[in-house]
């Protein structure tokens, strides 16, 4: 296996083991919400104005996903949906109390899994750093150009069918 290949599988390896550690305390936590549910009421809470546009493609799913998904968070009393004065056309989102307590966990869970994972991150350099996240942001350029290249729609994909 090549250093190229090492590294992919390294992240994938890290996406994986990560799931797998942080899965048993999110169930427990959110009995009754899936994981895209909890990761669209952060989105909300964390942009301004969240629409199903700009939430469709922060998850690169289907705007038709996102409607289901606002309906479900609606009929649960997380989320509420609100026009703008000015705009009648447009719906966004925020979240009720209920979603803003749901938030609270979530985020409280992820400082949590920071903590556990603080030792790692504490040897890591500036530089390290610094050349990390300039391998990520190359990377996601070049896929970026390639899935324009490709004239390949992100939002209205099924993996791997």
């Amino acid at each position: 296996m090549n250093k190229e290949e090492q590294v992919l599988m390294g992240f994938r390896d890290i996406y994986n083991k990560t799931v797998s550690l942080n899965k048993p305390k999110m169930k427990d936590s959110f009995k009754g919400y899936n994981s895209f549910e909890v990761h669209c009421i952060e989105s909300i809470e964390r942009n301004v104005d969240s629409n199903v546009t700009k939430l469709a493609e922060s998850f690169y799913v289907t705007r038709g996903a996102i409607s289901k998904l606002t309906k479900k968070l609606i009929k649960k009393g997380i989320i509420e949906s609100y026009q703008k004065p000015n705009n009648k056309k447009e719906i966004y989102f925020r979240l009720t109390e209920q979603g803003k307590v749901i938030n609270k966990v979530h985020e409280e869970l992820h400082k949590e899994f920071q903590e556990r994972d603080k030792a790692v991150f504490e040897q890591v350099t500036e530089k390290q750093f610094d050349i990390m996240l300039s391998f990520v942001e190359k990377y996601n350029r070049h896929l970026d150009e390639e899935i324009k290249k490709q004239g390949i729609d992100i939002t209205n994909r099924n993996d791997f069918e």
